[in-house]
C-alpha cells in the first residue's frame, strides 16, 4: 500500500495542510448550495406584490422544481465519480463542478425563468462532477494512514456543517432583505472563491488526483493485490455479471423515472404535459413513475438471489435500510419545502422590546463564535502554506473578508433598528448548530458497550423525525381548515429542527457505515448506486407530497399535514425494529 509520508510534514492540527484546502473548498461549496436552496422556494412563492417581491409560484409548482432539482442533484455525481476516475482526475473534476456551479448561480441571479432553468442545470451538472471528488482526494492523501482517516473526515463535515451555516444565514438574509438577486449572487460569488483557492493551492496535492495514466493503474493494480484474507476469499467467490435481462429491466426503470421527473415540474409549472401518457388515468405521468419502481424492485428481486446465501442476506438487509432512508428524507427534507412556508405563513416572527433585544443577542452569538473558530483555522493554515500557495490563501482571506463585512452590515442592521422579525431563513441554521452540538455526544455513544444494533437506530431517526414533526402538528391543533396564515410560535420550529436533527445524527451516518460493512468490495458500486438513489427518491418524494400543502391545509388543515410526516416516519420506525430479529439474522454477525 502507497504512503503519503510527504503529506504529513507540514501539518494543521494534526493533519496534512491539504486536507484543510479541502475544508475551506468544500465549505465554499455547501454555502452556495444551501444558501440558494434556503431561499428557492421563498423567492418562487412570494406574492409579487410584496416588498420583495417574489413570482407568485403556487407551492406544488416551487416544490416540483425543488424536488426534481433535489433528485439529480443525488444521481449525477455516480455519473461525475466514474469520469474522474477514468478520465479526467478528482482535481480537475472539483474544478470544473465549481466553474459549472458558479455559472448556475449567476444564472440564477439574474432572475427569469430561461436563466433559473439554464442555472438549474449548470448546479446539477457541477454537482456530479464536485461531491463525489473531494472525498475521494482525501481518501488518496490519507493511504497508509488509516488511523488518521476518522479524524479527517471528522474536520471535513465540519467544513460541510460550517458551509451550510454560513450560506442559509448570509445568502438567506441578504435575499430576504435586500433581494433575491443578491442572495442568488452571493452564492455564486463564494462558489468561485472557493474554486480559484482550491485551483491555486494545487501544488499541495502533489500527483494526487491528476488525471489517471497507466502507471496509476499499474500501482493500484499493485496496491490491490495486498489486502485482507477475507478479501482474498471474496475473490475466489463467483462474480454476478449483469445479463440481458438486469439491462432490460435498467433501461425501462431509467427511461419511466426520467419521464416523470422532467413531465412532473413541466406540467405543474408550465401546464406542459407531452409527456404524459395517462397511464392508468394518473395524471402528470405519476404512472411512469410506478413502473420505474415496479422495474427496480424486479430487478433486486432477480439479481440479489444469484449472489451466494451470506452475500444475498446482507444485500437484502441493506436494501430494507434503504427502503426505511426513502421514508426518512421523503420526511425530512421538507425542511427545503413546506416548512419554509410554514414558517413565513405561519408564524409569529416579529418580535420587540426584551425579546427583541434577547434575540439580537443570540444571533450576535451564534454567528460570531462559530466564525472566529474557523477564521482560527484560516490562521493556523495561513502558518503553515502562506509561501507555497500565497495567491490561495490570498483568496481565501478576501473570502472571509467579505463575509466579516456582510455579517457587520447584518448586525448593525438588526441591533439599529427598534423592532427585530426573525428572517425566515434564519430557522434552517439551526440544523448545523445542533448538529455541532450533538455529533460529539452520538460519536461517544456509537463507540460505547451501548452502542444499539442497525434496526434500533433507524428506529431512533424515524421516531424522533416523527416526533420533530409532531410538534409542528400540535402547535398547528388549533388553526382552522383553510386557514392561510397564522401566528404560532416559533417555539414549535426550534423543537422540530432539534428532533430533526437528532433523528439525522442517529440514521443518516448509518447508510454508508453498513454499506461498508455489509456489501463486499466488488459490489459496492452497484449498491452505492441503490443508496443514493434511495435519498434521491426521498428527496423527489418529499417535494411531492409537500407540494399539496395548500390543499391538505385547505381540506383538513395544518395540523393533519404535519400529522402525515409524524404518523408515517414514527410507523416505519417501528416496522424497524419489529424487523430486528430478521435483520439481525440477514446480517450474519455484522453489527
Amino acid at each position: 500500500m502507497s504512503s503519503n509520508q510527504e503529506f504529513f510534514k507540514n501539518k494543521v492540527l494534526g493533519h496534512p495542510a491539504g486536507l484543510f484546502v479541502l475544508f475551506f473548498t468544500e465549505m465554499w461549496e455547501r454555502f452556495s448550495y444551501y444558501g440558494m436552496r434556503a431561499i428557492l422556494v421563498i423567492f418562487l412563492t412570494a406574492s409579487l406584490t410584496d416588498a420583495n417581491p417574489g413570482w407568485g409560484w403556487e407551492t406544488s409548482a416551487a416544490l416540483s422544481l425543488l424536488g426534481t432539482y433535489a433528485m439529480l442533484v443525488y444521481l449525477t455525481p455516480i455519473l461525475g465519480g466514474y469520469l474522474a476516475d477514468k478520465i479526467i482526475g478528482y482535481r480537475m473534476a472539483v474544478v470544473i463542478g465549481a466553474l459549472l456551479m458558479t455559472l448556475g448561480h449567476a444564472s440564477m441571479a439574474i432572475e427569469t425563468p430561461l436563466f433559473l432553468y439554464v442555472g438549474i442545470t449548470f448546479l446539477i451538472l457541477g454537482n456530479g462532477f464536485f461531491k463525489p471528488n473531494m472525498t475521494s482526494i482525501i481518501s488518496k492523501m490519507y493511504e497508509g494512514h488509516d488511523e488518521k482517516k476518522d479524524g479527517a473526515y471528522n474536520i471535513f463535515y465540519m467544513g460541510v456543517n460550517a458551509g451550510a451555516f454560513l450560506g442559509i444565514m448570509l445568502c438567506g438574509w441578504v435575499g430576504e432583505k435586500i433581494g433575491w438577486s443578491y442572495g442568488f449572487g452571493l452564492a455564486g460569488i463564494f462558489m468561485l472563491l472557493g474554486m480559484l483557492q482550491f485551483y491555486f493551492a494545487q501544488p499541495l496535492f502533489g500527483n494526487i488526483g491528476d488525471k489517471p495514466v497507466p502507471e496509476d493503474k499499474k500501482a493500484l493494480a499493485s496496491d490491490q493485490l495486498i489486502d485482507t484474507e477475507v478479501s482474498k476469499k471474496e475473490e475466489q467467490v463467483k462474480t454476478n455479471p449483469f445479463i440481458t435481462i438486469d439491462y432490460i429491466l435498467i433501461g425501462i426503470f431509467l427511461i419511466s423515472a426520467m419521464i416523470f421527473i422532467i413531465n412532473d415540474p413541466l406540467y405543474k409549472i408550465g401546464g406542459i404535459d407531452v409527456l404524459n401518457f395517462n397511464l392508468f388515468n394518473w395524471g402528470e405521468s405519476l404512472g411512469f413513475a410506478l413502473i420505474a419502481a415496479i422495474a427496480f424492485i424486479v430487478l433486486l428481486a432477480v439479481r440479489i438471489p444469484r449472489y451466494s446465501a451470506i452475500e444475498r442476506d446482507r444485500m437484502i438487509a441493506f436494501t430494507i435500510f434503504c427502503l426505511f432512508t426513502v421514508f426518512f428524507w421523503a420526511a425530512f427534507e421538507q425542511a427545503a419545502g413546506s416548512m419554509p412556508i410554514y414558517i413565513r405563513d405561519f408564524t409569529d416572527r416579529v418580535l420587540d422590546g426584551t425579546a427583541a433585544t434577547t434575540f439580537k443577542i443570540v444571533d450576535l452569538i451564534v454567528t460570531v463564535v462559530p466564525l472566529l473558530i474557523i477564521n482560527y483555522v484560516l490562521f493556523m493554515l495561513f502558518r503553515k502554506t502562506y509561501t507555497r500557495i500565497g495567491l490561495s490563501n490570498v483568496i481565501l482571506g478576501v473570502s472571509f473578508v467579505i463575509v466579516w463585512a456582510i455579517v457587520g452590515y447584518k448586525l448593525f442592521t438588526e441591533f439599529t433598528s427598534s423592532e427585530s422579525e426573525v428572517p425566515i431563513t434564519w430557522f434552517a441554521i439551526l440544523n448545523s448548530l445542533f448538529i455541532i452540538m450533538f455529533a460529539p455526544i452520538f460519536t461517544k455513544w456509537w463507540d460505547s458497550k451501548y452502542n444499539p444494533p442497525a434496526s434500533v437506530k433507524y428506529f431512533l431517526g424515524l421516531f424522533l423525525l416523527g416526533i420533530g414533526f409532531g410538534f409542528l402538528a400540535f402547535g398547528a391543533r388549533n388553526v382552522p381548515a383553510g386557514t392561510e396564515t397564522a401566528a404560532l410560535s416559533m417555539a414549535w420550529v426550534v423543537f422540530a429542527y432539534l428532533f430533526h436533527t437528532l433523528g439525522e445524527l442517529c440514521l443518516s451516518p448509518m447508510g454508508l457505515s453498513y454499506l461498508s460493512k455489509l456489501i463486499p468490495a466488488r459490489m459496492i458500486a452497484f449498491m452505492f448506486g441503490v443508496y443514493y438513489l434511495a435519498i434521491a427518491i426521498g428527496n423527489k418524494l418529499a417535494h411531492y407530497v409537500g407540494g399539496d400543502m395548500d390543499k391538505i391545509v385547505e381540506q383538513n388543515g395544518l395540523s393533519w399535514f404535519f400529522m402525515i410526516f409524524t404518523l408515517i416516519p414514527i410507523g416505519i420506525g417501528l416496522i424497524s425494529l419489529v424487523l430486528h430479529p430478521l435483520l439481525k439474522k440477514l446480517m450474519h454477525g455484522v453489527r
